[in-house]
């Protein structure tokens, strides 16, 4: 049975996408609930608190759901889009996490291609929170396209960081920079299921991305956001030969 996903469609004209990520043990109808009682604090003269959709109505949600699977830790089945040992340290037995990671990777990337269907792929913002992020993030470098409106990311760690921070060595060229981001895709790209196309270079480098994480979080530790932070900001820097504020890490 396939996920569930929950869509949301805009109350005026279609202009924007935001596909949305829940995290590990979670689900797309909860995380959804959860975002849109979030409301502006109404403060100023005639202001009235508003939720996401009121604020941007023209916007389309798309909140893909994860698998239910087992979890070789607490061996019992649950809602992760991929499975891991230990979300304090992501990398303890990586081996894991890349069937499952592989395969949301596939997931998310068909929602990408399906809504790219209907509006322009500039239009379209990828996020996540925690987990879902770190499959947001692995699902930019195994397609290597990049070209989207923007990404945000929520609390979350950058998966495989010891082989990607890798591959970033080398010089600062073109050639380099189609290496680096190769040796990405290799990392997250199932070896039956290989990239059908290039690395499109300039369309990773005009990707923006928000990376923001709560100091006292107590499930992610603020470190790994820091490290998927600096991971790409020094990407960005080494690419573009400049620096970039990619960054908010503050209290909840």
């Amino acid at each position: 049975m396939l996920p569930e996903t929950k869509v949301f469609g805009p109350t005026g004209a279609h202009t924007h996408t935001v596909i949305f990520l829940h995290g590990r043990d979670s689900s797309c109808a909860e995380f959804a609930d959860e975002l849109f009682e979030s409301e502006t604090s109404g403060e100023g003269p005639g202001q009235k608190p508003q939720t996401l959709p009121e604020l941007f109505p023209t916007v389309k949600w798309i909140f893909p759901g994860a698998p239910v699977t087992r979890s070789a830790r607490f061996d019992a089945d649950m809602s992760q889009w991929f499975d891991m040992w230990s979300v304090e340290d992501p990398e303890e037995r990586p081996e894991i996490q890349r069937s499952g990671l592989w395969q949301s990777v596939d997931q998310i990337l068909s929602v990408v291609r399906e809504e790219a269907s209907g509006v322009p792929r500039g239009r379209i913002f990828l996020c996540g929170i925690s987990q879902g992020f770190a499959t947001a993030i692995a699902s930019l470098f195994a397609e290597g396209q990049g070209g989207f409106a923007g990404m945000v990311g929520l609390c979350s760690w950058m998966p495989f960081a010891t082989p990607a921070e890798e591959s970033s060595k080398g010089d600062d060229h073109d050639d380099a920079s189609n290496s680096f981001f190769s040796h990405l895709q290799a990392i997250f790209t199932a070896t039956s299921n290989p990239p059908t196309a290039r690395v499109h270079v300039e369309a990773m480098r005009r990707t923006p991305m928000l990376i923001a994480h709560c100091l006292d979080d107590e499930v992610v530790p603020v470190q790994d956001g820091r490290r998927l932070k600096d991971f790409l900001a020094r990407q960005h820097s080494r690419l573009n030969g400049k620096s970039t504020q990619t960054v908010a890490i503050g209290p909840a």
